[in-house]
Formats: structure tokens, C-alpha cells, sequence
């Protein structure tokens, strides 16, 4: 009996920082719902971020035959590489049709900005004017 007590009040008790933990706001992911990762062809004005740097990347068809790669294909590719950097979201994503090269049937290149959305807290306050 003694030890169910014990038990109980170990869970309760380390139960409790997890509940609190969940309790404070998370930051928003934004998302682009047409291809299910956060890469965008645009900028995104209604939040500060910083920027991580320029990703690429270079997505082959199979064969010649095959389709050339859908925007939700590049935009993965764009999106793993994205991560690797830590970022929260891939702006300014553009890529070309795709085209054979010497070791290719067909290759399509993307490239776009790695970001990283900023804490309240690492947001500068607005200098006041004298």
C-alpha cells in the first residue's frame, strides 16, 4: 500500500513541470498548406525574422520520360535543406523548368532564403526619436 502511495505521488509530482510547461505560448508555424511545408515564393512582412542563409537545391527527373518535378517536390528539397540550418521557413523559393545535363535527363535548380522567426524578446525595441 505504501508503495502505490509513493507511486501516486511521484506521478503527481513530476507530472506537475510538464502540465506548467505546456501552459506557456508556443510560437506559430506557419505553414504553406498547398504543398505541406513552410516554403513560400513570397516574403513574409507580419513577422520579424532573421535570416540563415541562402539554400539550393537541384531535383532530377528519372528519365527522360518522366514528368519534370512538381513545385511540392522542389519545395520539400528546399525544405530539407531549410532544417539543416535550423530554420523555421524557406522564403523567396523560385525555381526553373527542368533541363538535361551531361549527367541528367533533366534537372530542375531552386533556390530561396532560410529564416528564422525571433522571440519576443530578441526583437529590438524602436529606438525613440529626440
Amino acid at each position: 500500500m505504501k508503495l502505490d502511495i509513493l507511486a501516486l505521488v511521484c506521478a503527481l509530482t513530476t507530472g506537475v513541470p510538464a502540465m506548467a510547461q505546456d501552459a506557456q505560448p508556443k510560437a506559430s508555424i506557419v505553414m504553406n498548406d498547398d504543398v505541406g511545408v513552410p516554403v513560400f515564393p513570397y516574403d513574409i512582412t507580419d513577422r520579424p525574422y532573421k535570416v540563415l542563409g541562402e539554400v539550393k537545391a537541384g531535383v532530377r527527373k528519372a528519365t527522360v520520360f518522366s514528368k519534370s518535378p512538381s513545385q511540392a517536390k522542389i519545395y520539400r528539397e528546399l525544405w530539407e535543406r531549410g532544417q539543416k540550418l535550423g530554420a523555421d521557413a524557406v522564403i523567396k523559393a523560385s525555381y526553373g523548368d527542368a533541363h538535361v545535363t551531361a549527367v541528367s535527363w533533366g534537372k530542375a535548380n531552386a533556390t530561396g532564403t532560410a529564416i528564422k522567426f525571433l522571440a519576443p524578446g530578441e526583437i529590438a525595441p524602436a529606438t525613440a526619436k529626440p
